[in-house]
């Protein structure tokens, strides 16, 4: 056989369906997502003093000061500390990886121009390092249950499945962003406005029951977040089981995302190493 017969050869134009080869080359190109996953995290504390602490300092100095400002007028809200910082984790989350998702593809702009590498793999890191970190907040999250009076039940190990929602909804919705904003840098700079906006039409401060019943289904069940936090605060400040449609809604919602921006990006892929 001769030696170039034996040499794959990567050519767009004979690509099958975009989504699914996509999806393969990240099986392929696992251990590199796992060593984006490590330079993330290093890159993060490695001249950090606190090192792996501020993660979790980071949220608990948030959720003072929105204690020490707001605490009053939500008096009512049993646990405030608690209900503020676990609605917190989940958004920092979600606002963090996607945008992580989208400068990871900037920043690997040359890499693709010089090798081949699955582009998704930038953003499924930045989501991995996003998992990574939320774990770890669960540690101060679980002190302020115990020192707030709010009872750990142990309804908190199904943690996992509003995380794993959470992580879907971020990759689809970061891959969304990264596609637009390789054609319109602006969009970054917008995203960062819409951010603040969606944070305070989330009950991540304020508690839901002060919105009028008749302008919540306007307000929140058109919200993603609204679902996800929701679903996220269940287990562990509420300390119930979340409902089917609970967890079909969030589920449902992630899914789409992830499904929808996994499409939209794999579809334009192709075309990012010309415009990085």
């Amino acid at each position: 056989m001769n030696k170039t017969e034996s040499i794959p050869i990567y050519d767009s134009a004979r690509r099958r369906i975009p989504a699914l080869e996509e999806l393969q080359e990240i099986l392929r190109y696992r251990n590199l997502l796992v060593q984006l996953v490590r330079r993330d995290i290093l890159t993060r504390y490695k001249r950090s003093v606190l090192g792996v602490t501020w993660t979790m300092l980071n949220p608990l100095g948030t959720m003072l000061v929105m204690t020490i400002v707001f605490s009053r007028a939500f008096s009512t809200t049993q646990g405030y500390s608690a209900y503020v910082l676990s609605g917190l984790l989940a958004w920092n989350f979600s606002s963090q990886t996607t945008n992580a998702a989208t400068l990871h593809l900037v920043w690997g702009g040359d890499l693709l121009k010089r090798i081949y590498v699955p582009r998704t793999a930038f953003a499924i890191s930045a989501t991995g390092t996003g998992l990574v970190n939320l774990v770890i907040s669960i540690v101060p999250l679980i002190v302020v249950l115990l020192f707030t009076g709010v009872p750990l039940r142990w309804t908190v190990v199904l943690l996992p499945l509003p995380m794993l929602f959470l992580a879907m909804f971020a990759l689809g919705l970061g891959l969304l962003i990264s596609t637009i904003a390789i054609y319109f840098a602006d969009v970054v700079d917008m995203y960062q406005i819409i951010l603040t906006a969606w944070m305070y039409l989330t009950p991540i401060i304020y508690p839901e029951n002060i919105i009028p019943d008749r302008y919540r289904p306007l307000i929140f069940g058109l919200n993603p977040m609204y679902h996800l936090v929701k679903l996220y605060r269940i287990p562990i400040y509420d300390g119930r089981l979340p409902s089917l449609a609970e967890v079909g809604i969030a589920g449902g919602l992630a899914l789409v995302t992830l499904v929808v921006g996994w499409l939209v990006f794999s579809s334009k892929a192709d075309e990012f190493a010309y415009r990085v």
